[in-house]
């Protein structure tokens, strides 16, 4: 139902060079608010044909009728996603978005911008949300003309989770749920240094992961069993169409 994607990037031995690879960890949220470790697969972090060739491996093995995918916006990602997961809709990482929109600005003025953009988050709807937007463009236009292009071209991304219910925004709108599992696979990667080949690098975050998907399968709940029958309920515009349809009947 709702996927993370997180990568970090590991040094890999391959054709007698030493290169650097990302290792990808999808998890994602079952209809039934659990939480599991989808897949994991290592390959070049800017490689279109990586994002889309995991993808399509989740959707073989079942991983279907997936709404949201949060994850950086790592070029390809979004198209990958938009190919294979159709239907699904994309929030961009405010936690990503946030360092770069503040990359933009003069570092002096990064704590005040922060705060500024901080508010557009902690709006209750979508339509505050986007007024928020428009209003610190308005404020920012003239002093830093990249920051607002930057936020503008963001926009729709990053307000994707408005899309959901309240209960689960706090989760969705960025990967900072794989923060932990990303640093634990990193802090054992740093102890091996240098990967003899891809193989032996995904036997290590495969066992890793094993053991964080059975902890997962025995612990609480990720999202409630209420908030997730949410996610279900038909909209206004559907029973309207239903009544109508019933009518004309």
């Amino acid at each position: 139902l709702d996927v993370h994607l997180e990568i970090c990037e590991v040094a890999v031995r391959e054709n007698g060079r030493v290169i650097s690879m990302a290792v990808l960890i999808a998890t994602g949220v079952k209809r039934s608010g659990e939480r599991e470790v989808l897949g994991v697969d290592v390959g070049p972090a800017e490689d279109l044909e990586f994002w889309r060739a995991f993808l399509r491996q989740l959707v073989s093995r079942g991983r279907r009728g997936v709404r949201l995918v949060t994850s950086d916006s790592h070029l390809g990602l979004k198209q990958a996603v938009a190919e294979v997961l159709v239907g699904a809709s994309w929030q961009r990482c405010r936690v990503h978005f946030m360092r770069n929109a503040l990359a933009t600005v003069p570092k002096v003025a990064q704590q005040m911008v922060a705060a500024t953009l901080r508010t557009i988050f902690a709006q209750p709807d979508l339509t505050t949300a986007q007024d928020a937007v428009e209003r610190i463009s308005r404020l920012f236009e003239k002093r830093y003309p990249k920051l607002v292009e930057t936020l503008t071209e963001a926009e729709t991304d990053i307000l994707a989770y408005y899309g959901f219910p309240a209960e689960h925004r706090r989760q969705v709108w960025s990967t900072n749920s794989l923060e932990r599992l990303n640093k634990e696979v990193s802090r054992r990667c740093d102890v091996v240094g240098i990967f003899p080949s891809r193989q032996s690098l995904l036997r290590l975050t495969g066992a890793l992961l094993e053991e964080q998907n059975d902890e997962w399968a025995v612990g609480r709940r990720y999202f409630s069993t209420e908030s997730m029958n949410k996610l279900y309920e038909p909209s206004q515009d559907e029973v309207v169409q239903a009544l109508l349809e019933l009518q004309s009947a």
